[in-house]
């Protein structure tokens, strides 16, 4: 071929690579289907706004209750937790895939190297007298393929790819501001019981007292054994209580170590009260909770990677084409392996398409559709669902909120009633069953309230989780 020729055939191909490249991409181009959005929280109304305005969540969300333990605590679930490290494992097989997937686009290079020594045989029934009987040969070919994507099917695999790895990050930031949450809620659960122990621990002081006063004034006729029997039933049942308060502090203790990623023997949480009250919360718009929630990426990512699913099947209709080409230097010698009469060279296209698949193809575009549309359910049930948790504990919030201001009113109460119950008593104008019946009525409030605490945490922690922790869809990884 002379060197013209070869340069006009390299021009086509120069000028025809890119229509090759790019062809023409069957399949729906993707759109985000539109879902269920409120203009503003029903429940956010009476809740307290964050002040000023502008103090978004941001990423150490957990920060904003100032408690240098969880913080603490939060920081190693980051750090060591098994299920997080799952889940990072996961995206990291997700984003290698991208590349492998994406090398389909290009052309594939081979190579080799061969040396053989061969022998005919004497009586086969080609053999010519005269001819060598034994010979030589050394290689050294080169192969190149390459299945143009016409019809967008690698194209469509890369973007599922894509949309599959970010399904992965999401699913990994999932993951993180749940267990997050859960140390959280955890933590709030146990300073509750922390405060419930001194209540219980205080009370048991002041019933010692009682008991002793009502044994003095048995000894000096003033009681009964009844009142004596009375005071120390009281007593020992709220020892009890104060016993059984650590076998829930030890679960949640253990629960706290397990998610910090250490055996629950490695981990002793000091008791201490604690007295915040839950922070202002910048809900933000629900607009808003469409980018900030993780799982809606997850749910929005997964419906896009089912999306490309239906042009992968539609271009299982049009026919595929293949370029292959092979070429190098074979030669009996090696000193003239690499002269010009010692190469070769072959170059094919192929194209195959399928005639009869009684309707393997359509099954399959119907079940991609179908795929799809799963999705898109899936999608707008999580927009919902995230909608609902907003909700739930804005309302949770804003009616504890009263009811905690109503308990400490009956808190305050009780303790009135208890002292005048006691000194009645002391005083010899009632019996020792009003105080009884006044410290039960106490410890009962006393317990109430500290319950309510634990739960305003708790729904102040879930109210952070459930929109996103200050995560944002911008954090997505890019392609």
């Amino acid at each position: 071929m002379s060197r013209i020729k070869k340069l006009r055939y390299a021009s086509i191909l120069f000028a025809v690579t890119p229509v090759l490249l790019t062809g023409c991409m069957v399949g729906p181009k993707y759109a985000r289907p539109s879902a269920p959005q409120p203009p503003e929280f029903k429940e956010a109304a009476g809740w307290q706004p964050a002040q000023p305005q502008d103090a978004a969540l941001r990423g150490d969300w957990w920060a904003i209750y100032g408690d240098a333990d969880l913080n603490a605590y939060e920081k190693q679930v980051e750090a060591a937790n098994q299920n997080l490290k799952v889940a990072a494992d996961n995206y990291a097989q997700a984003h290698a895939a991208v590349q492998g997937v994406r090398s389909n686009l290009f052309p594939f290079l081979g190579a080799g190297a061969g040396a053989t020594r061969s022998r005919f045989s004497y009586n086969r029934a080609t053999y010519f007298k005269g001819v060598p009987d034994q010979y030589n040969d050394f290689s050294l070919p080169l192969s190149v393929s390459w299945e143009p994507d016409f019809w967008g099917r690698v194209r469509h695999m890369v973007v599922q790819a894509k949309a599959n790895a970010q399904a992965s990050a999401a699913v990994l930031q999932t993951v993180r501001l749940s267990l997050q949450a859960q140390l959280a809620t955890d933590y709030f659960q146990l300073r509750g019981l922390d405060a419930q122990e001194q209540i219980l621990n205080q009370t048991v002081s002041v019933l010692q007292r009682s008991l002793d006063l009502t044994e003095d004034r048995y000894h000096g006729g003033l009681n009964s054994e009844l009142d004596v029997a009375q005071a120390r039933t009281l007593l020992e049942t709220t020892q009890a209580e104060a016993q059984d308060v650590g076998v829930a502090r030890a679960q949640y203790e253990h629960a706290i170590a397990v998610l910090m990623g250490e055996p629950p023997s490695s981990l002793s949480i000091p008791p201490r009260v604690v007295n915040t009250l839950p922070p202002a919360i910048p809900a933000g718009l629900p607009s808003q909770l469409l980018e900030r929630r993780p799982d809606i990426a997850v749910a929005e990512r997964t419906m896009a990677a089912a999306n490309e699913q239906i042009g992968l099947a539609r271009s299982a209709y049009y026919p595929t084409f293949t370029l292959t080409g092979v070429g190098g230097f074979e030669s009996a010698h090696p000193g003239n392996w690499f002269t010009g009469p010692s190469s070769f060279w072959s170059t094919g296209l192929s194209a195959s398409d399928m005639l009869v698949d009684w309707g393997q193809r359509h099954s399959l575009n119907v079940q991609a559709q179908s795929a799809y549309d799963a999705t898109v359910a899936t999608y707008r049930q999580t927009v919902l669902s995230a909608y609902q948790e907003v909700e739930d504990n804005l309302a949770a919030l804003r009616i504890l909120q009263g009811e905690a201001s109503t308990q400490q009113q009956a808190v305050e109460a009780a303790r009135r009633q208890e002292q005048i119950a006691q000194s009645r008593y002391t005083n010899g104008l009632d019996n020792y069953l009003n105080v009884t019946t006044a410290q039960n009525i106490e410890l009962a409030n006393e317990m109430t309230a500290t319950q309510i605490w634990t739960r305003r945490m708790t729904a102040s922690v879930l109210l952070l989780e459930a929109l996103g922790g200050g995560w944002n869809a911008s954090q997505l990884p890019k392609f």
